[in-house]
């Protein structure tokens, strides 16, 4: 029970406060009317954020794509690990976080205005921005809820975010989604990633001078990076231990033995780029899409020694493409089955990634003419065939061999060996455009073709060295088409087999290129088969072909299609399909002995005939002669 002196007073108190509520009523009003915008939004954006936002997964998981053996040579996509829980960690990781990013996060609201004063004097001083006044929950604020974005709004948005993320979280709960959603630069996201990427370790077992590293990197991820950048990161490291000193989170003697820190960089030494991890990595991330934490490992049907043999053979031949105008190189190797197994698209991936071997689209000049036979084939012809070397004109166009005028009258084979093109062009002509075309479709070209252009017997649709490639392994295979991929599969791709009488004149033909033809410089010690292509102005130069069980395609020419100077496909693209295949041959990566040549069923040369000659009659004696008067 209240006693009446209580309530008196209690009266006097009340009618005193609503006297002078009265009096100033319109100052109440003014700062009851600032304030509901500020409640008002505190609770719309208590239902509004996600708040564990910070702990999500990223939208896809990073891949590391491992070699036809299992080991790994590149990985894509940004990694993300699990969020870490404080206090899972030893105290000195928070710690070191805490020191240099945001001293007085434990006694601020969210806002530091101490802190942001001092910075204020200290950058005004410098004449630039030396320090930042943002705290640990702004940054949260920033990076979880918020765009880049540098402006007066933003940055009041991020403190409301902060205040409110104060309000309905606690320090340790902030400070874990600060550390499990921060950028720690190389496409690593939170601090587990960050442990695992640079050291291999979880962030439970981080060291001292180790955690010191990581939370120097997150002022700048790029120029801080400990392992492009190791002396930078060894000085950040530093003052961030000298900060964890000051702030007695560790002693000078603890600082002092955590020495020099060094990033093994178990998981940093991986490329993120490549020729084939670029090529491969759309169709991978396609299979593994979706949300996760972690990496995901995807075996891929990459040779790493053959790459690495494809790769120097480039380079040891293009040394002296400067002098011949040669800026660019693409190389291609597959298995008949169209299983990629190295790749090069381009001199040199750090200046241009552009991949050339996929996605540049050039002539393929006379290696194209493998269609054109094929229907000529089909049409009964075969390699020992004459055909008449006289000039002839197709629709108003005059083809012209690579030394000018006309020629004699050649077989099939050698002047698919010589790359006439007189004689290809009268080919065309007798095989009819729609037929070339539909040999060219069944052997797996998807690119467009005009079968009312003649001008398609040279080679003047463009396509892709991918592709061309794999038609040429469709020839090896005795498959077609041949599709080229680069995951390993577990089912075979339905495909047609090639007739034994037409595959069996391919390789006469091709055959006939490398022993004797244009393709002489390709030669190797022991049967190969390929075909060379040069197109108008030598813009282009190519050399595909095949031996034992490796089909190996190579382009070379300019990005900007300048003509080289008088490079042909029987040079250069000729001489490093030689210099891949003798060293895949050397570490037994290409089978020594291929598969037989096709015999000839339907289809045979036209050899002379051997005739036996007739028994000659026994002479009969003279004396018997007289006898029996013959």
């Amino acid at each position: 029970m209240i006693p009446r002196q209580a309530k008196t007073g209690l009266a006097t108190a009340w009618t005193a406060a609503c006297a002078f509520v009265l009096r100033h009523r319109l100052w109440f009003g003014a700062a009851i009317g600032a304030l509901l915008p500020l409640v008002v939004l505190l609770v719309w954006l208590g239902a509004s954020l996600p708040v564990s936002r910070a702990l999500e997964p990223l939208p896809s998981r990073a891949l590391i794509l491992l070699d036809d053996q299992g080991q790994p040579f590149a990985r894509r996509g940004a990694y993300k690990e699990a969020p870490v829980v404080i206090a899972a960690l030893p105290r000195h990781v928070p710690a070191a976080f805490v020191a240099i990013e945001d001293r007085r996060f434990y006694r601020h609201i969210g806002i530091d205005f101490q802190g942001a004063a001092r910075a204020l004097l200290v950058n005004a001083k410098a004449h630039r921005t030396v320090q930042g006044g943002s705290t640990i929950t702004q940054q949260l604020a920033k990076n979880a809820f918020l765009t880049p974005e540098r402006s007066l709004r933003r940055k009041g948005q991020e403190a409301m975010i902060a205040l409110w993320l104060e309000l309905r979280l606690s320090k340790d709960e902030i400070l874990s989604r600060y550390l499990s959603s921060i950028y720690f630069g190389d496409g690593v996201y939170g601090l587990g990633a960050a442990a695992r990427h640079y050291f291999g370790k979880p962030p439970e077992q981080l060291s001292i001078g180790e955690a010191a590293m990581l939370a120097g990197i997150v002022k700048a991820p790029v120029d801080l990076d400990p392992v492009d950048h190791p002396q930078a990161a060894g000085a950040r490291a530093r003052l961030v231990l000298d900060a964890m000193v000051q702030t007695k989170a560790i002693s000078r003697e603890q600082a002092q033995a955590a020495g020099h820190v060094v990033a093994p960089a178990t998981r940093a030494d991986l490329p993120v780029g490549g020729y084939f991890a670029d090529w491969i990595s759309p169709q991978v991330k396609s299979a593994f899409d979706g949300p996760g934490y972690g990496e995901v490992r995807v075996p891929t049907t990459l040779d790493s020694r053959l790459q690495r043999i494809v790769e120097r053979a480039a380079a040891k031949e293009m040394k002296s493409a400067a002098k011949a105008k040669v800026g660019q190189v693409a190389v291609v190797a597959m298995r008949p089955d169209g299983r990629v197994v190295a790749m090069l698209g381009g001199a040199n991936y750090r200046q241009s990634p552009f991949n050339r071997a996929v996605q540049a689209r050039r002539q393929p000049g006379s290696a194209f003419k493998l269609f054109v036979y094929l229907a000529a084939l089909r049409d009964g012809a075969t390699p020992d065939n004459l055909v008449i070397g006289d000039p002839v004109t197709i629709g108003g166009w005059t083809p012209s061999n690579y030394e000018g005028g006309g020629g004699r009258d050649l077989t099939i084979r050698d002047a698919f060996a010589q790359s006439n093109n007189i004689i290809a062009a009268r080919v065309y002509q007798q095989a009819g455009g729609s037929e070339v075309v539909r040999a060219a479709r069944d052997l797996g070209i998807v690119s467009p073709l005009r079968e009312d252009d003649a001008t398609l017997a040279l080679g003047t649709a463009e396509t892709s060295l991918l592709e061309l490639t794999a038609a040429y392994a469709a020839v090896a295979a005795g498959k077609m088409p041949v599709r080229p991929y680069g995951r390993p599969r577990t089912t075979p791709i339905a495909a047609a087999d090639m007739d034994t009488a037409e595959r069996a004149a391919l390789y006469d033909l091709l055959g006939a290129v490398v022993e004797e033809g244009t393709g002489r410089a390709a030669r190797l010690g022991q049967k190969a088969y390929g075909k060379t292509g040069t197109t108008q102005d030598y813009r282009d130069a190519l050399f595909v072909g095949f031996t034992g069980d490796l089909v190996v395609g190579v382009w070379v020419g300019n990005d900007d299609h300048s003509p080289m100077k008088r490079m042909v496909g029987g040079d250069l693209p000729a001489r490093i399909w030689r210099e891949v295949m003798t060293g895949g041959l050397k570490a037994g990566l290409v089978a020594r002995d291929g598969p037989p040549e096709p015999r000839y069923d339907r289809v045979k040369r036209l050899e002379p005939e051997v005739v036996e000659p007739a028994p000659r009659p026994r002479r009969v004696p003279k004396w018997i002669r007289r006898i029996f008067g013959l």
